[in-house]
């Protein structure tokens, strides 16, 4: 079954979007050359914690990281480690909070410094493609609307996308029906109604869509070592425009 939220819950559902965006943004200037991954992961711990809320990625399934810190060719789910970041690396930052029961869930790619001009198109085209699946978001579309819009836009820059992980419904459970792929068919798949929330997370590769899956048994990268950006909203479904929950805005706690 598609959960459908009511009016106090898609309340709550904004102030945990809004807060993990806040710390997903504050995150994101904290990636500086020499900074290590797992200090990174330590300080997304502090601001998550400074809110009065817990990481929604902690032990979710063994995982062993507050946050999702993914470095160049790395996909996603990665964790911070020793490694050190660079100066013109991208770093893809997932941050997933649960405040007072409700899931926000967000991504972005980072430049560290200054990344070279092809890594930067990779960047904003995902980015892009991100936005335009939003905005086939509305009630009465199917889920291939939303999928295709992703392909679409990023296969006409002769990118690929990774297709086995996927967007997702999000609530009170950080993973709910329905799935939402970066690849498919306009006019196929569930149909969205108002009420739903779901999270759409193009991850884009520069080369070729396979992944490879390090010894780590978390990490995943692109198989040919190319770059590869993430960008994710987590968005309330209306009869018109789709209301982007994961927007950085000042809050009233209560």
């Amino acid at each position: 079954m598609i959960p459908i939220k009511n009016a106090r819950e898609i309340e709550a559902m904004r102030v945990s979007g809004a807060m993990a965006r806040e710390i997903l943004e504050e995150s994101a200037l904290l990636c500086v050359p020499g900074l290590t991954t797992r200090e990174l992961d330590r300080l997304v711990a502090e601001k998550i914690k400074e809110r009065g809320a817990e990481s929604a990625f902690l032990g979710y399934r063994g995982f062993p990281g507050n946050c999702c810190i993914c470095i160049d060719d790395e996909v996603v789910h990665g964790f911070g480690k020793e490694r050190r970041l660079q100066y013109g690396e991208v770093v893809k930052l997932d941050i997933g909070i649960r405040y007072k029961g409700w899931i926000g869930d967000t991504a972005m790619s980072v430049a560290v410094g200054a990344v070279s001009p092809e890594v930067e198109r990779l960047m904003q085209v995902t980015e892009e493609s991100l936005l335009l699946a939003i905005s086939k978001a509305r009630a009465g579309a199917r889920v291939g609307d939303v999928s295709a819009a992703v392909e679409r836009h990023v296969t006409s820059y002769g990118y690929s996308v990774v297709k086995e992980f996927v967007g997702h419904g999000v609530g009170k459970r950080l993973h709910e029906e329905p799935q939402i792929p970066n690849f498919g068919e306009a006019g196929k798949g569930p149909k969205l109604k108002p009420g739903m929330t779901i999270a759409i997370e193009p991850m884009v590769n520069m080369g070729k869509a396979a992944v490879i899956f390090h010894d780590d048994n978390w990490t995943v990268s692109a198989a040919d070592g190319m770059p590869s950006a993430h960008f994710e909203h987590t968005i309330l479904v209306t009869s018109g425009e789709a209301e982007i929950l994961t927007c950085a805005k000042k809050m009233v706690l209560k």
